[in-house]
């Protein structure tokens, strides 16, 4: 709060000897809309008229995840310091202005803000209400107050709403790198591995600038040589064709199978033997 009142009242100060320049959308051009709608990102955007625009962006994930971006049509030349109101519009006289964050511009970079603040903002304009970004202006004494109109943005938030309840419990991060296991016995990958190539797969589908699926198949040494590099080359198979008949490209798609090279554990205890057994899959754009 001191930050803020420390801001405001060096823009109250000199506002006397400069402008206050106002970017926001009037009612009649205020447009919101999906700029990508899809199980991976959900994108909204909202246009600013001789400012930029104003975008959140929320991936798949493990975890709910939401990010702002106020994108500048003329990037900061220093580094300036700035602060975010929710500002009430004409039509709702009376109601009092609500602070929502701070934050630094970087020179050369877009603004930012972080999770709560971008939540914070999403909640401000469902209630009608305007966020509105302050800071002192690199190019001149002027003052800079850059709003989010809240005009039509309801019926494009639904949208919004509705796209985040799809997106994939996972995210790239999470099937990037994979170690899969397989059992002893039969060769059938565990439950949990199984599960793992099914998320792989789906994210896969999703995804189609996703070039390469790289697998790096391995085993233990409780056999001859031949006979582990030969487990491995049908470990390799199995999973390259499960891949091929999900509909998963075979030019995208490259498997090793090294027999009983690199262990990473113990053969002689049965843990150490589980963990040999395995193949380490990579998703690479």
């Amino acid at each position: 709060m001191i930050r803020w009142t420390g801001l405001l009242v060096l823009l109250m100060s000199t506002a006397a000897q400069a402008g206050i320049r106002n970017y926001v959308a009037p009612i009649e051009g205020s447009l919101w809309q999906m700029e990508q709608s899809s199980p991976l990102q959900c994108v909204l955007s909202h246009e600013i008229p001789r400012y930029g625009k104003a975008v959140f962006v929320s991936r798949a994930s493990k975890q709910l995840n939401l990010h702002f971006t106020l994108e500048m049509r003329r990037k900061p030349d220093v580094t300036t310091e700035a602060w975010v109101r929710s500002i009430a519009p004409a039509w709702r006289p009376g109601v009092p202005p609500r602070d929502i964050g701070a934050l630094t511009y970087y020179r050369h970079f877009n603004g930012e803000l972080p999770k709560q603040e971008a939540w914070l903002m999403l909640t401000e304009l469902e209630q009608g209400m305007q966020p509105t970004f302050f800071y002192q202006d690199w190019y001149s004494p002027d003052q800079v107050a850059v709003g989010l109109s809240s005009a039509n943005f309801a019926p494009t938030y639904r949208d919004f709403v509705n796209c985040l309840d799809s997106l994939l419990p996972f995210g790239y991060e999470d099937i990037a790198f994979s170690v899969l296991h397989y059992q002893e016995k039969d060769g059938e990958l565990t439950r949990e591995s199984k599960r793992r190539v099914d998320q792989i797969i789906q994210y896969l589908q999703l995804d189609p600038a996703v070039e390469l699926v790289l697998t790096d198949t391995y085993t233990d040494n409780h056999r001859s040589k031949a006979t582990n590099q030969a487990i491995t080359e049908q470990q390799a198979n199995t999973l390259r064709s499960y891949l091929v008949q999900s509909g998963i490209s075979e030019e995208r798609i490259i498997a090793t199978a090294h027999g009983e090279q690199r262990h990473i554990a113990n053969n002689r205890t049965t843990r150490g033997r589980d963990l040999n057994r395995r193949v380490v899959v990579r998703v690479e754009y």
